[in-house]
């Protein structure tokens, strides 16, 4: 799978930020360096590309080690999963208490703290865990460490939206193309949809217009961050699917539309290119990417080597395209 997808974010991004949430998960920088040498060794010859690799937080993480990482260049950033709130998390944090020496540690080293945010408690509705999180976890830890700089990973909802727009520098969102053109309707309206099935899980049509609004507007705390997951067809279209889309190949034409259709082509290079490094306190890319006004047609799967990988869009025309 690896060898398969590299390539498709290596050939256009001239970085990632990797995550960790593997099987097992990469929590040490032992690890975070093997992963990123098997990263290197699938992007082909001529691509220039950078894994930025993150740290998974576990309840029993040693903050030594994450300062380690991040002294000596390993480590960007690490990642905050909730215990089993998205694929691969069982090994998540169980609650902000149990963490909070490594957070202290990051806030000091002014490491950035990459959240999943979504409570997992059975009685809260899938819909409403993004909202939920905010109020019983997100502001709460913000409050008790105010200097700790937050990426809000991959936001759904209005609330979500309104919450990083009013809040200060130290808290940036990141959002996928997915949630910018679709919501729910899409997904399950006419049928189940199972390569739109992704978590968070799309929301209604007024927290999708929420973020294409505040994407729109320029907000500079807001930037890319695909999420892209790739699973293999027989575990996507199955009775109990994987979460994810594979979005690596159509992610750059899709957010382009998005602005397009907005008539916020203006902000799009920030979006894309300078947004993010300005929060990670990163060097912006000296290279650049060209997209076009060009429609074309998306595959309808990607060969692996005993299934398909079927990307984000398959099928359809998208009417950007990168150019050479």
């Amino acid at each position: 799978m690896l060898n398969t997808v590299v390539p498709y974010t290596s050939e256009i991004y001239g970085r990632a930020i990797v995550m960790p949430n593997l099987v097992p998960p990469v929590t040490t920088v032992d690890a975070a360096i093997a992963y990123r040498q098997r990263i290197l060794a699938a992007v082909p010859a001529g691509h220039d590309f950078t894994p930025l690799m993150t740290c998974y937080l576990t309840d029993t993480l040693d903050p030594n080690e994450i300062e380690r990482g991040f002294n000596e260049g390993v480590f960007t950033a690490a990642k905050l999963y909730p215990a089993n709130a998205t694929t691969n998390s069982s090994h998540g944090v169980t609650s902000i208490d149990a963490i909070m020496p490594v957070l202290e540690r990051m806030e000091k080293l002014g490491m950035p703290l990459l959240v999943h945010g979504e409570v997992t408690h059975a009685e809260i509705d899938i819909f409403d865990r993004e909202a939920r999180f905010i109020e019983s976890v997100m502001e709460p830890l913000r409050q008790r460490l105010p200097g700790l700089k937050v990426v809000f990973e991959h936001i759904t909802t209005k609330d979500a939206a309104e919450y990083v727009r009013d809040g200060n520098e130290l808290l940036a969102a990141t959002i996928t193309p997915q949630h910018l053109m679709f919501n729910r309707n899409h997904m399950l309206v006419g049928g189940v949809r199972p390569h739109l099935y992704c978590l968070p899980i799309l929301k209604r049509n007024i927290h999708q217009q929420a973020l294409r609004e505040l994407v729109a507007s320029g907000f500079e705390r807001a930037f890319l961050g695909t999420d892209s997951a790739p699973h293999a067809r027989h575990r996507k279209e199955a009775s109990c699917g994987c979460a994810g889309c594979f979005n690596a190949p159509t992610a750059l034409a899709s957010y382009a539309q998005v602005f397009d259709e907005m008539n916020a082509l203006q902000h799009f290079e920030a979006f894309c290119s300078l947004n993010g490094p300005r929060f990670y306190g990163l060097p912006v890319n000296e290279t650049y990417v060209e997209l076009v006004r060009e429609e074309s047609r998306v595959v309808e799967s990607i060969a692996l080597t005993d299934d398909t990988l079927i990307p984000f869009l398959a099928g359809e025309t998208v009417h950007w395209t990168v150019k050479g």
